[in-house]
């Protein structure tokens, strides 16, 4: 759940960051006592995120500035709509604009891309969920986006579950036991509310971890069919993730495999923010 309280962090860094010993264009060129009232118009169609994002920036930078929120998170709207419209204070409002128009179009970028992937996967059993793959300091307005689009959260930070990957399994194959005993002994540290994930990148791997009782088993860089086929060894005992290799051609083939859910790094890694604009639509000189 995004708090209040991790957007106004977010928010206020970035402000900050902006501007840090106030805004000396805005200043110079606007009164002081000059109103105004700007639109949030879409450039292009897509799916909303971060509307209290973008009502922070300007909350934070003049309270005397309202936001009037027109489309709420996780609504599709199409290229011309008007979004949201902010009213106050000139000054603060162009101060804000950039911060709220970066924070609002990468969310809605993410929540977009978001969609067409869970439009892909529509009719079969598979989820579609993000990764660690996130903008550092950002993760937690990222994985909102996410989640506006329809898609689902995988760990939010190495605290929360044990998820050992290949390196991590390279280190315990050293130590001269086998990938099941080693396993156990990491299962019987562990308490019994903590989900244990393995990566596996080979067929034969897939029993051996199985046999250690683990409840995910993450099948890495798998073609369709190696995926269909670890499915079928699995047979109900664990939880199975495709994961490597996915995109918008891929992923639909993938979840068609019968696979529960699907990590794409892509959906914060690579997205392309969404092309929205803010427009003075009323101005009163004071």
């Amino acid at each position: 759940m995004l708090t209040s309280h991790a957007i106004d962090t977010v928010v206020r860094a970035a402000l900050e960051e902006d501007a840090p010993w106030g805004d000396l264009t805005s200043e110079v060129l606007i009164p002081a006592g000059a109103l105004a009232t700007a639109q949030l118009v879409a450039r292009e169609s897509g799916v909303f995120s971060g509307e209290a994002v973008f009502e922070a920036a300007f909350r934070l930078t003049d309270p005397r500035i309202l936001v009037r929120r027109l489309v709420a998170d996780g609504a599709n709207f199409e290229a011309g709509e008007v979004l949201a419209e902010a009213s106050g204070p000139a000054r603060g409002i162009l101060q804000a604009e950039r911060i709220g128009l970066n924070f609002v179009q990468r969310m809605s970028g993410i929540a977009t891309l978001t969609a067409r992937y869970v439009a892909e996967t529509e009719g079969t059993p598979a989820r579609i969920v993000d990764t660690r793959k996130t903008t550092p300091g950002l993760r937690a307005l990222e994985r909102q986006a996410v989640r506006d689009g329809g898609g689902r959260n995988h760990r939010f930070s190495l605290s929360d579950a044990v998820m050992a990957k290949d390196n991590h399994l390279a280190v315990l194959g050293a130590g001269g036991l086998g990938l099941t005993e080693a396993l156990l002994q990491v299962r019987d540290r562990l308490s019994h509310t903590t989900h244990f994930e393995v990566e596996v990148d080979r067929i034969d791997q897939i029993e051996p971890v199985l046999a250690a009782g683990i409840d995910t088993i993450m099948l890495d860089n798998f073609t369709p069919d190696q995926l269909r086929e670890g499915v079928a060894i699995v047979a109900g005992r664990a939880i199975v993730e495709a994961s490597g290799g996915v995109s918008l051609e891929t992923v639909r083939a993938i979840a068609e495999t019968g696979v529960d859910v699907i990590s794409v790094g892509a959906l914060t890694h690579s997205v392309r923010s969404l092309d929205l604009g803010l427009d003075i639509v009323i101005l009163t000189e004071g």
